[in-house]
Order: structure tokens, then sequence, then C-alpha cells
């Protein structure tokens, strides 16, 4: 609403016959469409003249104020900063630490070599190895050469012989002298026993025969791997806009890709670290950052209705014994003790290495941030007021929006105060929610003020009921005045205001 008053003080002011004083008060009464009264102070006898006729007076004394009641009542119902719902929330200091986001950045990467399970100085013989054997006279005559095998490991020299798996029960059968225990024994120790019971049971002169142990070929493990951490090829398409402002990009693919490979990984490699190695590396930060380990598998004799049965159970995950599963975290603070055990990183035949993906987290914000839904970072801790600069919002800027088509970054006048009314509602434990009120004036001097972003927060920024009226009064709320003198007996003015 606009009102216009003019006043209008000349001749037709000043009553016929009646001396003009310069120096007398004037006072007006304004009414609405243009009627102004004109009295003089000095001499009370004077009649009130109305410069303008037509239209109703203003309403003055408690009238007025009832009138300004009720714009203050449209201001409040009107204005966010005092409808705010949750404007009243906990202070900072007063919130306690259980409710506080947890930092992400004490965490380090544990040693690798903790992934690694340590090799003895000489290879032990066990179940699945094959032996090369030649025993002249018996595997092989002295006119034919023994066979030799190159192996594909350049870590294992040649062999030479016949092959003989060591079964299961750590024996090698052998021609007229049956079963030979060698688990446990190294290459050498094997050859030494085999001589010496041919030689027992008088079967060949050893000094005439020659007698070959070689290892064939080692025993391998089997274990699977999952992974969810890998990532799928990702390709983005920018265009512009045909008007000139703007781009748009489009992104395909991306996101998780879940994996598994079979691993047959030779003796004194079944470990995680060779499982990572040979399946994409150390697991990314779209992972969880752990490992687990589902040890054999399922017991349909201890378990043949599998039913009332939490999985895992205290005893899978028990640190007494063998557990069943296995947690072993890649990160860990400094000085905490680690939940995992040397024996937990061997990979036996049948385990199941499990990496999985980390599901995305996101904050959201709005109020007088755009409203949007931003990624929450996985290695690093996020401020409130990052996130706001994240969110591209303004901060101490005076309320200027940058994001603008014209380019201004400065407002007009003294400029408007800068919102700092911050509330993050945050989810509680057992399924409740809390307004936090973060002050952000404070925030950018007080550490302790500006508090970590946790999953699912939600950040509304507001004005404060102060800043709200100042800018009301810096922007809204104007009242000109123009007015010239031509002489002490001519004024004209014009003056405006505009209200909501």
């Amino acid at each position: 609403m606009i009102k216009s008053y003019t006043t209008a003080a000349n001749k037709a002011c000043r009553p016929e016959g009646h001396p003009l004083d310069p120096l007398r008060r004037i006072s007006y009464s304004w009414t609405a469409m243009n009627d102004v009264h004109v009295r003089s102070h000095d001499r009370p006898d004077t009649p009130e003249v109305p410069v303008s006729s037509g239209g109703t007076r203003f309403a003055s004394g408690p009238t007025l104020a009832l009138w300004i009641c009720a714009l203050a009542a449209l201001i409040q119902t009107g204005c966010a900063s005092f409808s705010n719902p949750v404007a009243n929330g906990i202070p900072v200091r007063l919130l306690p630490d259980e409710l506080l986001a947890e930092t992400k950045e004490d965490y380090q990467q544990i040693p690798l070599t903790l992934l690694r399970q340590s090799r003895p100085d000489q290879y032990l013989l066990g179940p699945r190895d094959t032996l090369g054997i030649y025993i002249e006279g018996i595997l092989g005559t002295e006119e034919t050469a023994p066979p030799v095998n190159i192996p594909a490991s350049p870590d294992l020299p040649p062999s030479i012989g016949y092959p003989f798996p060591i079964r299961q029960d750590g024996t090698v059968s052998l021609p007229y002298v049956g079963a030979v225990e060698v688990a446990g024994l190294t290459v050498e120790d094997a050859e030494k026993k085999v001589v010496a019971i041919y030689s027992e049971k008088d079967i060949l002169r050893v000094e005439d025969k020659r007698i070959l142990v070689t290892l064939l070929r080692p025993r391998h493990i089997r274990v699977l791997v999952l992974r969810e951490d890998a990532q799928q090829a990702q390709v983005s398409l920018q265009t512009s806009s045909l008007r000139g402002f703007g781009t748009t990009q489009t992104t395909l693919g991306g996101g998780r890709q879940a994996e598994g490979q079979i691993l047959e990984l030779p003796a004194y490699e079944n470990d995680v670290l060779n499982a990572l190695a040979q399946t994409g590396g150390l697991p990314g930060l779209e992972s969880t950052q752990e490992v687990i380990v589902q040890r054999g598998y399922w017991n349909t004799e201890l378990d043949p209705a599998c039913e009332h049965r939490s999985y895992p159970s205290k005893a899978d995950t028990s640190s007494d014994g063998d557990r069943r599963v296995v947690r072993i975290p890649l990160r860990t603070k400094p000085g905490e003790p680690l939940q995992f055990r040397p024996k937990d990183v061997v990979l036996n035949n049948g385990d199941i290495v499990v990496v999985r993906g980390r599901d995305p987290e996101f904050y959201y914000t709005g109020g007088i941030l755009i409203s949007s839904e931003l990624p929450l970072p996985n290695d690093y801790d996020l401020t409130v007021v990052e996130a706001i600069l994240k969110a591209r919002g303004t901060l101490n800027n005076g309320g200027i929006n940058s994001g603008n088509f014209n380019g201004a970054l400065v407002g007009a006048g003294v400029g408007n105060p800068s919102p700092s009314l911050l509330t993050v509602l945050r989810k509680t434990p057992l399924g409740g929610q809390l307004a936090i009120r973060v002050d952000l004036n404070e925030a950018l001097r007080d550490p302790r003020e500006n508090i970590l972003v946790q999953a699912d927060d939600v950040l509304l920024l507001q004005e404060t009921h102060n800043e709200a009226f100042t800018r009301y009064m810096s922007q809204v709320f104007q009242l000109n005045f123009f007015g010239r003198f031509i002489n002490r007996g001519d004024l004209q003015g014009t003056s405006t205001l505009v209200v909501p």
C-alpha cells in the first residue's frame, strides 16, 4: 500500500487580513486523499484551514495504536523468522556429547603387514602338496633320464621325478614300501626319510641307485572373494543452454558394482593381504573399510533345522577358540587395541572373504538455503559452516545471493544483516529428533560452536528476529520526503510511505 500526501501552504492558507508570522509553528493533521489542516500554535484563535477537501481523516489515539499492532501481527505471521517452528532449539553449549557427530579424522590405516601371515624359513610339506619323486630302478631306469618340470612360479626351483600327491592324512604312497608320512617335514627331510625306508627294507642299494625327492607343485587354498566396492565406468555429458545461461550436465553410469572371484592361493600366501591384492587392491572410500571372513561351511549336524538361531551368534564372533566370523577393520584410532588375531588373517580352504560397500550418506538443506540433498564425505569431517558453503549458501555477506544473472555482489545502502540462525535437525539413537540451535556468528569465532554434520542432518538457515526486523526496515519499510521552499510564504512538499 502506498500513500502520498501533498501540502501546499501559500496565500490560500493565510486568512484574509491576517498577517503572516514567519516564525510561528505549523502542525499538520494528515488525512487520506491529500487532506491537510493547518493550525497556528501561536495564535489559538486562528481557525483550522483545510488545504484540500474530500477524503477521510486518519484515526488517531487508541485507534492508531490498534493499526500499529495489526501491522506488527501481519509482519510476524508473514515473516519466516517469527514463525520458525524450530527456532528455539537446544544451544550447542548444552548439547550432550553422545549427540555430537563422531569425527572421522582420528582414524588411521593399520599397517598392511598385519594382514599378511608370517612365512617360515623353509617350506613345510602338508596335504595337497605334490612331490616329484624319482627312484632309479623302481621309478625309471638307468637308460632313461628323469623327467624335469619347470614350475610357473619363479619362487620355486625346477622339480625332478614323477608326481606323487600328499594325501589328507599327510602320507605319500610309494612302491614296495606303502605309506610314508611326510607332513610337517621339509623337502630335504622327506628325501632322507624315503632313502632310509628303502635302505631299511633292503629293497635296493642306495649306493648304486639314485633317489630324488622335490616339490613339484605346492598346495593351494581355494577361497571365494566377494567385493561390493568396485566402481562402474562413468561418462559425463555437458551441454550449453540455447539462451546462453548456464550448462546442463548428465552423468551416465558410475556407482558401485559387485564382483566375485574364486582364488587359488599358494601355501603361505593364503592370507587377507594376498586375497585383496589379487582382486583389485585395498578397499577404497566407497567401502566400509572392513574385511569380513566367514569360515568354512554350514554344519547341518549342529543346526539341522536352522531355526531360532541368530547369525552371527556370540560363538561365531567369540575371541575364544576358532571364530566363524572374523571382522578385520582397516582403519582404527591410534592406541586402540586390535580386534583380530594373527591367525585370523590366514585363510583356509572354503573361506569367504567379503568387502561391503558403504551406503551413501547425505545431509539436507532448507530455509534460506536452497533445498537440496548433498553427499556427506566418507574420509573427512564436515562442519556446519563448511556444509553451508558446500550448499552455496549465504554466509557473512549480508544475505546477498551470488547466484544471479547481473553479478551484483553488494547490496544497496548500508547493507543487510547476514542470517545467523542455523537449526540442525538431528535424529536421536532411539528414533526421535532433536533441534540444535547454532549461532553462525559465534561458529565463525569459536570451533566449539562449529559442530560436525552427521548423516541425515537437516540444516535450516533463517534470520533472527533482530535481523529480520532490520532487513524489513532497510528494504521493505520506506519513508521518503521531498520539499522545497520558494519563500517564507510558500511551501511545497511530498512524502511517500511504503509498507507491506
